[in-house]
């Protein structure tokens, strides 16, 4: 299975601020961990909010909502993509990362073709699989 790892942002990732050298260390070292066990798949760090934008969908056309954003709490500063056996594996292997007390990382299974039922057709599956050998991801 898939998990999406999304590191959740803190105040001072917000405000711009980048890791120490020791802390680079440490996450490149835990990322070699992950390649070698062949768990990662991608992963990358984010800009504060204060450099995106939103994009809301409504009746009308859509609105265009410059960063940044008020709720910490809710926003993503970086992620990793993960191949696990089980979200049980994924979470085992994220309480190893090197983060501080009070960081939060949350753990999302990606849905597979499996999960979308009869509405994925042979016809949808064929595309998506088209798409996917253009790009050059896997299942």
């Amino acid at each position: 299975m898939k998990v999406m790892v999304l590191v959740k942002a803190t105040a001072a990732t917000e405000a711009g601020q980048l890791p120490s050298e020791q802390e680079i260390r440490a996450m490149g070292a835990y990322n070699e961990q992950l390649v070698q066990a062949g768990i990662m798949l991608a992963g990358e760090g984010l800009h504060p909010t204060s450099r995106a934008r939103r994009v809301a969908f409504g009746s009308e056309s859509p609105r265009v909502i410059d960063g940044p954003f008020a709720d910490t709490r809710e926003l993503v500063c970086g992620f990793w993509l993960w191949q696990v056996r089980s979200l049980d594996e994924a979470t085992e292997w994220l309480k190893r990362a090197p983060f501080a007390p009070g960081d939060v990382v949350e753990l999302r299974p990606i849905l597979s073709a499996e999960d979308f039922g009869d509405a994925f057709t042979p016809e949808l599956q064929a595309q998506e699989q088209r798409l996917r050998d253009q790009i050059g991801t896997a299942d």
